[in-house]
């Protein structure tokens, strides 16, 4: 989508391993589209820094500091030496101007990206590990199509590792988040498959939790 030679003369940026691209709360108006290796994405949850993401060729991170002029909601570091395109307010403008075909790409995955960052942000929010990964089920079948309002079995495909991450808790708060489901006979695990008897179950746990915590922040 955006490769060749002349753009990285222009906008052309490389990161060694371990180097920090940027980090959480810091002011920026840059984003960046991976042309190869691997970034990290953390975020301090308590004491802790938790990985929430990793990627890859083709991603792009950074944009809301275009797009909502906020500070950085994470910090991000090179897994791996990086290369990538750094646009700016400005250059992004100009580099829009001249084609509009990259403009609605860039646009469809912005819009994606948005509502992706958004979501992941609720998860992190719920103050208890069962909760979080609730939630992350709930996105997992919204991913796939799920009406996650309905009382549908749902049967999902989640790494372990890719849970823990997406919850932005320790595997073994995975694990026995998990063990809880199966206890009370909302999942079973099947190989490496995960599924839900009724996921709008799911729905009514996160949002009745939510519905709590609020009402817990106003008093």
């Amino acid at each position: 989508m955006i490769l060749g030679d002349n753009l990285f003369e222009k906008f052309g940026k490389v990161f060694k391993p371990g180097e920090i691209i940027f980090c959480e709360y810091e002011i920026g108006n840059t984003f960046y589209f991976i042309l190869n290796g691997i970034v990290r994405i953390t975020k301090i949850v308590g004491d802790t820094e938790k990985t929430l993401d990793t990627m890859g060729s083709g991603d792009i991170f950074g944009e809301m500091a275009i797009l909502e002029q906020q500070p950085r909601s994470a910090t991000v570091i090179a897994q791996t030496e990086v290369k990538a395109l750094e646009f700016n307010r400005e250059n992004f403008e100009m580099l829009l101007q001249s084609n509009l075909q990259m403009a609605l790409k860039l646009l469809k995955i912005f819009c994606k990206r948005i509502y992706d960052a958004k979501r992941q942000l609720m998860i992190i929010t719920l103050d208890e590990s069962d909760y979080r990964v609730a939630d992350a089920f709930l996105l997992v079948a919204e991913k796939k199509g799920v009406h996650t309002d309905e009382r549908v079995s749902v049967e999902l495909k989640v790494p372990l590792d890719e849970l823990a991450n997406m919850c932005a808790i320790s595997m073994d708060e995975t694990k026995k988040a998990l063990t809880n489901f199966v206890r009370f006979n909302k999942i079973e695990l099947i190989g490496e498959s995960i599924k839900i008897n009724n996921i709008s179950e799911f729905l009514r746990m996160v949002t009745n939790k939510r519905k709590v915590a609020k009402h817990q922040a106003r008093i």
